[in-house]
């Protein structure tokens, strides 16, 4: 279920000015903080990109793409992008976007730029609909250019060059302009400079040696669907095993492991597979493999499930990225949402099933359609954002400098330890603290009572209207907005007194204040983190 987004400004402004600035991040994934039920604690901004479609240069923060596709760090630290609909591969360099290929001939009646297939200088050279991009050893750029049904290469002295295909939709194999392609859609490059591509509509991993020929290295689908009546158009299929007999549906990502092995985004069969090279053999390594079509279906089903590998399920996965752990970042790109495959397990990282654009943490994140994933070389994480027309950046979490796993139960709001005037403590498997320091941070008005009649005694929060209240040894909570109606609701624990100072429980404020709240386990920490702080 989507967490709501909805915070109460005023006292998370206090927060940030009393208890410490924004969040810390800048732990790679493989050394990301785990929060409950094993959440890689992260935080998701805009790295460029202010979601109007264009293809307008300058400072990222004003830059403008048309779906950005796929995103590729170079070795220099910069960034390229294949700005699919804008007919450009851009860069990101510092916080400056530029062209790196590509320019408009003309636009069409809707304002989009029109493609074609030249090629030529960087600055003179025409791509139609670019998706996928990899580099050589070299320098060598290679461009999976799907519009084109075509390879296009980049040399480093800017010559922009057609490698293979010929700008016509076929399914052959061949030298260099010989060769066919139907909307290929990513690319990957072996140490030796083979290629390696993800032939989408040919339902095909196609291989391309040094010398530009071209060949198919899996069984083609023979499955057909009736997509109307009488209507029928070719689909794929499914088959693990030998990769010559294997069988794939709409392949649209590659990634290569440390072993010189291929993941792909097997994306109609909702599925990621593992062709091992040495062997030419087809394995299942994320999804089900209990494929089944219905009689009008061109696809599997996608959902949405973390756990297990086998039994996880996507949504049209599309771009990957091998992490130095061994890890793979899936583009899960209609699930709207970043996985992390690793030991067997799934997890998501960023996003969570519901299409938007804010920048937050983790999962309260919004993506719409990610179809690319990249780790830079400070462990970040860069997604092509296609349908915010935005690069988005996932950057991890890490703890306050001092906070150790000393056995002791600390609070932390972003980046500040809050120090306490009496130890937080556990009661009852909750996180219990003393209310006045963790209030007043928060930039409420503390009152304490006790009824003559009753003995009753009773603690009010109040800011900017609102005011809420709490009864000592009672699980509920009176809340009023602006001397309105009264809102009674159970906590998860009721407040107690101890050594003259009122304990309530932390999760309390999470959910009424719109503070995301986190446990980890090895250094027995409470994380508070505004829920849209993505950096």
């Amino acid at each position: 279920m989507k967490k709501s987004l909805k915070l109460i400004a005023a006292p998370l402004l206090a927060a940030a000015l009393l208890l410490g600035g924004t969040t810390a991040f800048g732990a790679g994934i493989d050394q990301a903080l785990v929060g409950g039920e094993g959440q890689l604690l992260a935080g998701v901004s805009t790295f460029a990109g202010k979601g109007d479609l264009g293809e307008a240069n300058g400072k990222t923060a004003e830059s403008t793409f048309r779906a950005p596709w796929s995103v590729l760090p170079l070795k220099d630290g910069t960034i390229l992008v294949a700005d699919a609909r804008s007919n450009l591969i851009r860069r990101i360099a510092g916080d400056e976007v530029t062209t790196f290929a590509g320019i408009t001939i003309s636009k069409d009646a809707y304002n989009y730029p029109i493609g074609a297939l030249l090629d030529g200088k960087s600055a003179a050279a025409v791509f139609q609909q670019p998706k996928g991009l990899a580099a050589d050893s070299k320098g060598n750029i290679y461009v999976a250019d799907e519009k084109n049904h075509a390879i296009r290469k980049i040399e480093t002295n800017g010559d922009v060059t057609t490698l293979a295909g010929n700008g016509v939709l076929g399914s052959k194999d061949g030298k260099g302009k010989e060769a066919a392609f139907y909307s290929p859609q990513d690319i990957a490059v072996a140490a030796d400079s083979t290629l390696y591509v993800a032939d989408t509509l040919n339902h095909a991993i196609r291989k391309i040696t040094p010398d530009g020929t071209v060949s198919t290295l899996n069984s083609k689908s023979t499955r057909s669907v009736e997509v109307a009546p009488g209507q029928y158009v070719p689909a794929g299929d499914f088959a693990d095993g030998a990769l010559s007999s294997a069988k794939f549906n709409e392949p649209t990502g590659l990634a290569f492991d440390a072993k010189g092995n291929l993941f792909v985004s097997d994306s109609g069969n909702q599925v990621i597979r593992y062709i091992d090279l040495a062997t030419n053999t087809v394995s299942t390594v994320a999804g089900s493999t209990a494929v089944k079509y219905g009689a009008s279906e061109l696809y599997v089903t996608g959902e949405f499930a973390d756990g297990k590998a086998a039994g996880a399920k996507f949504n049209f996965p599309r771009g990957l990225a091998v992490t130095k752990d061994g890890g793979l970042l899936i583009a899960d790109s209609l699930n709207h949402a970043i996985r992390y495959l690793k030991d067997g397990i799934v997890r998501t990282v960023a996003g969570d099933d519901q299409a938007g654009s804010s920048d937050g943490t983790e999962r309260n994140a919004e993506l719409h359609h990610p179809s690319d994933v990249a780790v830079t070389s400070d462990g970040s994480l860069l997604v092509a954002d296609a349908y915010n027309n935005k690069i988005r950046k996932v950057a991890f979490y890490e703890l306050p400098a001092g906070v150790k796993a000393d056995g002791t139960i600390k609070v932390v709001y972003n980046t500040r330890l809050i120090e306490f005037d009496a130890q937080p403590e556990l009661s009852n498997g909750r996180t219990m603290v003393p209310v006045r320091v963790i209030a007043e941070g928060l930039g409420f008005d503390v009152k304490f009572a006790e009824q003559a009649e009753t003995g009753a005694r009773s603690v009010s929060l109040s800011k900017g209207g609102t005011t809420i209240g709490l009864t000592i040894d009672k699980s509920e909570l009176v809340k009023t907005v602006n001397g309105g109606s009264r809102l009674t609701k159970e906590i998860d624990a009721a407040p107690y007194i101890k050594d003259d100072r009122t304990f309530v429980p932390v999760r309390f404020f999470a959910e009424e204040l719109g503070l995301d709240v986190e446990w980890n386990e090895s250094t027995r920490t409470v994380i508070l983190r505004d829920k849209t702080d993505g950096q």
